[in-house]
């Protein structure tokens, strides 16, 4: 068996005793079994709880939907918004080379739009689409969100006026509803391939959907690996009834106890710039999931280094409202050292020899000892590596504990009625 993440507590009990956390994370149990049982609220949207099994028969469908689009096409434009791209992602800007746009060897490239209404955003893409040999994924489950949809109808339009309509509709794949909505009977009379997001998973809860594989397959990762890191994690939290060894119960009771004691800002904290859209993606969950009534704990990320540069001062000396959730890669996929120069001009040479890595991990090391000496809690997530299956672990380890978490808080996880409010307002205004 794999060795799985890890989840460290040490510089948070000098703040909430561990004691106390672990008695928290016994007593959500009770939430656990809500969430297996169906009777908490929210329990028309828990289908993301057994996805793990429920999504196998589907992945050969998936992996040949996407070998047909790069059989025909070079790029892939995937529309959607929220949960509908953010899962995908953060897998393929984890997995992918960091310079893949600059690499000369051919690769399937997968572009994404419908996440904004910037007219330049769109300009800029369409003058690239005008060069290219490309094909459209757009992932909609109402099909009337404005953002893809505008994109889709201006994108869509721009490739059947390259190719036609009737090979434009072999180019397009549309992932939404069973029944309803708009993209559904839009996709029946083109003719568009579909897969279906289902009714009882909500967007943010989707990455284990068709929603998230289909896009990752696209670039030539290996879904049924990250389908096989939510299980193996599935079966070490979902299942696991004891308080004190189920890491899902262990980080949401202990964010909720750091919530207790006045801290109401969770800062989501990675070394490593390949997991920006990762934190993106937890940003969403979290901040959808618990942010009602009044409730919840802000989500923000930083990617450290970098922002120490910038946001280190504040964190360090200013307002004492927020903790840190740690997220580290132990071993890097490629190696570098540092040189060793016989001059020593910028007087680096006490690191020569060593791998960037280690340079990386001394900081992180350094800077949760120092936020810990400025009253900033920090949790500490470690994956061995970065792959497919430990992604697969960190989102159900995630969306697990974000839905207990929700129930500590006394609110709904799956519903997100505040979101409405700016839409009817901007339907208003257009």
């Amino acid at each position: 068996m794999k060795e799985p993440i890890s989840l460290s507590l040490k510089n948070v009990t000098d703040f909430i005793s561990l004691e106390e956390i672990t008695a928290l994370a016994q007593q959500s149990v009770r939430h656990l079994d809500s969430l297996n049982n169906k009777t908490g609220a929210g329990s028309d949207f828990l289908g993301w709880l057994t996805l793990p099994d429920d999504i196998l028969p589907q992945l050969d469908n998936i992996e040949k939907s996407a070998e047909y689009l790069r059989s025909i096409s070079d790029f892939t434009v995937v529309i959607g918004i929220g949960g509908s791209y953010l899962g995908s992602r953060a897998v393929i800007e984890a997995l992918s080379h960091t310079f893949s746009t600059l690499r000369q060897d051919s690769h399937h490239e997968v572009i994404f739009a419908g996440q904004n209404l910037s007219e330049d955003y769109i300009a800029d893409l369409l003058e690239i689409l005008d060069k290219v040999n490309y094909s459209i994924v757009v992932i909609s489950k109402s099909g009337v969100t404005t953002e893809p949809a505008i994109a889709f109808r201006i994108i869509r339009n721009h490739l059947e006026h390259k190719v036609g309509k009737a090979e434009a509709a072999k180019r397009i794949i549309a992932i939404t509803d069973s029944k309803k909505g708009a993209l559904r009977p839009l996709a029946q009379k083109n003719g568009y391939q579909t897969f279906v997001i289902p009714d009882n998973i909500g967007g943010r809860y989707s990455v284990l959907t068709p929603a998230g594989l289909l896009p990752i397959a696209l670039c030539g990762f290996d879904i049924r690996a990250l389908v096989s890191g939510a299980k193996s994690m599935e079966q070490i939290t979902r299942i696991n009834r004891n308080g004190a060894t189920n890491l899902s119960l262990l980080y949401a009771a202990a964010r909720n106890l750091i919530l207790q004691s006045g801290k109401t800002t969770e800062i989501m904290i990675s070394y490593n710039p390949k997991l920006h859209y990762f934190a993106e993606w937890w940003k969403q969950l979290y901040g959808e999931s618990e942010g009602k009534d009044g409730k919840g704990i802000f989500p923000a990320a930083v990617d450290f280094t970098t922002d120490l540069h910038s946001l280190g001062q504040y964190i360090q000396d200013g307002q004492r409202i927020m903790f840190e959730t740690v997220l580290s890669v132990k071993e890097p996929r490629k190696k570098v050292t540092v040189p060793k120069e016989e001059e020593d001009a910028d007087q680096l040479n006490y690191l020569a020899g060593q791998r960037l890595s280690q340079v990386d991990h001394n900081a992180e090391a350094g800077t949760i000892l120092a936020h810990n000496d400025g009253k900033v809690p920090a949790m500490h997530i470690t994956i061995p590596e970065l792959t497919e299956y430990y992604v697969g672990q960190l989102f159900y380890f995630f969306e697990l504990a974000c839905g207990v978490s929700g129930y500590i808080l006394d609110v709904n996880p799956f519903d997100q009625p505040g979101v409405e409010a700016y839409k009817k307002n901007m339907f208003a205004l257009l």
